[in-house]
């Protein structure tokens, strides 16, 4: 009888150096691979920003056509209480209680007209005479002012006035997932200057013969960023320099005198994906490259 020979199996296993390089080459590609994901995020957000401004210039366009008027963006109503830019934008496309725009408004703050009665009122024949609203409301990004920088964070602006944001979105400490709020400046017509060393000054009721007034929303970004200490030189928003806003809204076609974009219209502004105002990131309605520092 012959002998059967037995037939071992060696069972080889990854060794320690083995595993160690498989996963350094991991980490490497892992290292490589998250900023260009992270540089494709930002690029599909930077154009879809792009595609809200060009919904929101056909929706300012068709108020433009309808009042004959661009929504004004002075710093202050009529009482000179604060009601910048971008809260009377908003009032514009959507209203105040975003049911649609009423045409007697005044733009005031308290929401009232000249004789001390409140404009926008629920009723049927109110909302009657209402317009729009400009936007869909699924897609206008309104948000209260206390959603984005917390109640009783809202400085001198009532925290339950509305603002339309923009896509960047993030969590805030509200518990509220927003982006930051939309800047709206309507050209002056009648101005030549956009240049703060022209010897001029513009004041928050006042162009002072200035295209733009950079008082527009100078109060909204005084607000700073939100979640982050007001006291502390990173909560403070870059385009809250008045030499800054000049800078970043001039026009590269025209040297001498300076002259800004959007020169007859109006000009928009998001703050981008780190959600400061007047970093290279920031998303303009024109062609924007951020100036030399």
């Amino acid at each position: 009888m012959k002998p059967v020979a037995r037939t071992t199996r060696n069972k080889k296993a990854f060794t320690i150096v083995e595993l160690l390089t498989v996963m350094s080459i991991i980490v490497i590609l892992i290292g490589l691979l998250v900023p260009a994901l992270n540089k494709a995020r930002k690029y599909a957000m930077t154009v879809q920003q792009k595609a809200q401004f060009h919904s929101m210039e056909a929706a300012i366009e068709l108020f433009n056509s309808e009042m004959q008027e661009y929504p004004p963006s002075g710093a202050v109503d009529e009482t000179g209480a604060p009601y910048c830019g971008a809260m009377k934008l908003c009032e514009a496309m959507m209203g105040r209680d975003l049911l649609g725009f009423h045409p007697s408004t005044v733009y005031r703050q308290d929401g009232m007209d000249r004789a001390g009665r409140p404009v926008y009122q629920p009723n049927p024949d109110n909302l009657k005479a209402r317009m729009g609203p400009y936007l869909p409301l699924e897609s206008a990004n309104a948000i209260m002012l206390k959603d984005i920088y917390g109640s009783g964070n809202t400085g001198q602006f009532p925290e339950d006035l509305y603002v339309l944001c923009d896509v960047f979105e993030k969590r805030r400490d509200t518990g509220i997932k927003c982006g930051m709020p939309i800047l709206f400046y309507k050209a002056d017509a009648t101005g030549t200057f956009h240049d703060p060393n022209s010897g001029a000054t513009p004041t928050p009721v006042d162009n002072m013969g200035f295209i733009y007034n950079y008082w527009d929303n100078q109060m909204l970004l005084g607000l700073g960023k939100p979640g982050v200490q007001s006291n502390t030189p990173d909560a403070k928003h870059k385009l809250a320099d008045m030499n800054w806003f000049y800078e970043c809204t001039k026009s590269d076609k025209i040297k001498v005198p300076p002259r800004p974009y959007k020169a007859s219209s109006y000009i928009l502004i998001s703050a981008g994906y780190d959600g400061e105002y007047g970093t290279a990131d920031d998303v303009y309605n024109f062609n924007w490259k951020a100036p030399s520092q």
